[in-house]
C-alpha cells in the first residue's frame, strides 16, 4: 500500500498537463495613442470612480438606487455564482471520491444461485462497505478542466462588470435626456408665450383697422403649431421617466429632479489614457481573454482524451452471510486496485473533438482581437466628437443671439410700421428650432462624456464613500 501511494505521487509530480500552455495576448499591434487624443499620458478619465465623474447629487442617488435593484445586474450576478459553483466541481475532481455502501437481507431459494438443490435453507446477508476512487491525472485532464472552468467564472464576473458598466452609461444618458426634454418644454412654453403676444399685437392692430385678417390668421397659425408641441414633449418626458424607472428596478413613474440641463458640470479635463489600458480596464476585453483561454484549455482536455485514464480504486467494509457473526473480525473485506482505459477505435469521434477545441480558440482568438479594435473606435469616436462638439455649440449659440435680436428688431420695425407682419413671424418661426438645436447639442456633450467613460472602462466601483452617499442625498 505504502509503495502504491508512492509510485502515484510520484507520477503525480512528474505528470504534464497536455495541451497547448497559454500565452496571453501582446498588445504589439496597438497604436501608442487614440485617434483624436491631443497628446498621450497615463491618467485616464476612467480611472475615476462614477461619483466623482457625473456630480450632480439627483444623478448620484439614481445611480446608486440602480446599482441595488436593477434587475440585469442581478441576473448577472446569479450567473456569476453559477459559474462560481461549476468552478468549484471541476476544482472536487482532484480528490478522490468516497462513498458507502450497506445492506442487509434475509431469503429462501432452494438453489440459491446454483443448480444444485440446497434443502430450501433460510440464509442472511449483511454488507457495509466505504469505497474509494480516484483518478491519477497525469496527462493534466483534470487540471486543463479545471483552468477552462476557472477562466470561465472570470469571464462571467467580467460580464457582470459589463453589465455594471452599461448600467451606469443608461442612467446617466436617460437622466441627461430627460432633463433636454424638459429644456425643450421651457423653449416650447416660452415661444408659445412670444407666439401669443405678437398674436394679441396682431389683433390689437387689426381692431385699430392697422391690419388685416391675414396677419392675425398667420400668428394665430404659428401660436398653435408652437402649443402643439408642448403636450407631444410631456408624452415623451413620461416615457423617459418610466424607462428611467425601469432601470432602478421600480414601476413607472415621475423622476424627481432638482437640476437642469444647463447647471450640469462637465469634468474640468477628459484625459484618455493610454489604448493598452483598456486591455486591463474595459470588462467586454477582459470577457474575450478569460474565454480566449478556457478555449485553450479545452484544447488540452481534447489531447487527454487521447491517452488513457488510470486511477485507483479500494474498498474497505464488513461481509457476512449471518447477522450474528457480522461484527466479528472474519466478517473483514478490503480491496485495493488500479485501473486503466483507454481508447482503440471510436470512429474518429476524438479527432473531431480535437479539431472542434482548435476551431474554437480560434474563434475566441479572432473575438478578442476584434473586441479590441471595437473597443479602440468606440473611444476614438467619443474623443473626435468631444472635441468637435465645442466648436458646434459655439456656433448654435451665436445662432440663437442673433434669432433672438432679429425677433426683437422685427418686433420693433413692426411697431413702427417698417416692417410687415411676415417678417415678424419669420423671425419668429426661425428662433425656436435654433434653440432647440442648441438644447440638443448641450445633450449631447453631455452624453459623450458617457460614451467615453464607457468606452474607457470606467464605472467598475459599486459603492460611494459614506461621505459622498451622504452628500448626495
Amino acid at each position: 500500500m505504502r509503495i502504491l501511494l508512492l509510485l502515484t505521487t510520484s507520477v503525480l509530480l512528474a505528470a504534464c498537463a497536455v495541451g497547448p500552455d497559454y500565452k496571453a495576448p501582446t498588445a504589439e499591434h496597438l497604436p501608442g495613442t487614440f485617434r483624436g487624443q491631443d497628446q498621450a499620458g497615463e491618467r485616464s478619465l476612467a480611472d475615476l470612480p462614477w461619483w466623482q465623474v457625473f456630480q450632480d447629487p439627483t444623478l448620484q442617488q439614481l445611480l446608486s438606487d440602480a446599482l441595488k435593484n436593477n434587475y440585469d445586474l442581478r441576473i448577472a450576478v446569479t450567473r456569476v455564482e453559477q459559474s462560481r459553483a461549476l468552478a468549484s466541481q471541476a476544482k472536487s475532481r482532484f480528490y478522490p471520491n468516497l462513498s458507502y455502501n450497506g445492506g442487509v437481507s434475509r431469503e429462501r431459494n432452494s438453489f440459491q444461485s446454483s443448480p444444485f438443490p440446497n434443502n430450501g435453507d433460510t440464509s442472511n446477508y449483511a454488507l457495509t462497505t466505504l469505497d474509494v476512487a480516484w483518478e491519477i491525472d497525469i496527462w493534466g485532464r483534470l487540471r486543463r478542466s479545471d483552468e477552462a472552468a476557472t477562466a470561465r467564472y472570470l469571464a462571467s464576473e467580467e460580464v457582470r462588470d459589463g453589465v455594471l458598466t452599461s448600467l451606469i452609461a443608461d442612467v446617466a444618458r436617460n437622466y441627461f435626456e430627460l432633463l433636454e426634454l424638459d429644456l425643450e418644454k421651457q423653449i416650447a412654453v416660452d415661444t408659445t408665450k412670444s407666439f401669443t403676444e405678437s398674436l394679441q399685437l396682431f389683433q390689437t392692430r387689426l381692431n385699430a383697422g392697422t391690419a388685416s385678417d391675414l396677419d392675425v390668421s398667420r400668428a394665430r397659425t404659428s401660436l398653435a403649431s408652437t402649443a402643439a408641441a408642448i403636450p407631444e414633449l410631456e408624452r415623451q418626458i413620461a416615457v423617459k421617466e418610466n424607462q428611467i424607472n425601469i432601470l432602478l428596478g421600480l414601476p413607472p413613474g415621475p423622476v424627481k429632479r432638482d437640476s437642469t440641463l444647463l447647471g450640469q458640470k462637465l469634468p474640468p479635463e477628459i484625459p484618455a489614457g493610454i489604448p493598452s489600458a483598456l486591455l486591463r480596464r474595459r470588462p467586454d476585453i477582459l470577457e474575450a481573454e478569460a474565454r480566449l483561454r478556457a478555449a485553450n484549455a479545452d484544447i488540452g482536455v481534447a489531447v487527454a482524451q487521447f491517452f488513457p485514464q488510470i486511477g485507483l480504486t479500494s474498498l474497505l467494509g464488513k461481509v457476512s452471510p449471518a447477522l450474528s457473526t457480522f461484527t466479528a473480525g472474519s466478517a473483514n473485506a478490503w480491496s485495493l486496485a488500479a485501473t486503466m482505459s483507454g481508447p482503440i477505435f471510436n470512429g474518429g469521434q476524438l479527432q473531431a473533438e480535437y479539431k472542434q477545441a482548435k476551431a474554437a480558440f480560434k474563434e475566441a482568438e479572432l473575438t478578442y482581437d476584434q473586441t479590441v479594435l471595437n473597443s479602440l473606435q468606440e473611444v476614438s469616436n467619443a474623443l473626435i466628437t468631444h472635441e468637435k462638439l465645442e466648436s458646434v455649440r459655439q456656433q448654435q449659440a451665436q445662432a440663437v443671439d442673433s434669432s433672438q435680436e432679429s425677433v426683437r428688431l422685427s418686433l420693433l420695425r413692426y411697431k413702427a410700421g417698417k416692417a410687415d407682419y411676415l417678417e415678424v413671424i419669420n423671425a419668429q418661426q426661425q428662433l425656436f428650432p435654433t434653440q432647440i438645436q442648441l438644447a440638443q447639442t448641450q445633450l449631447h456633450q453631455l452624453t459623450v462624456i458617457v460614451d467615453l467613460y464607457k468606452s474607457l472602462g470606467g464605472g467598475w466601483e459599486q459603492q460611494q464613500p459614506d461621505s459622498t452617499a451622504s452628500s448626495a442625498k
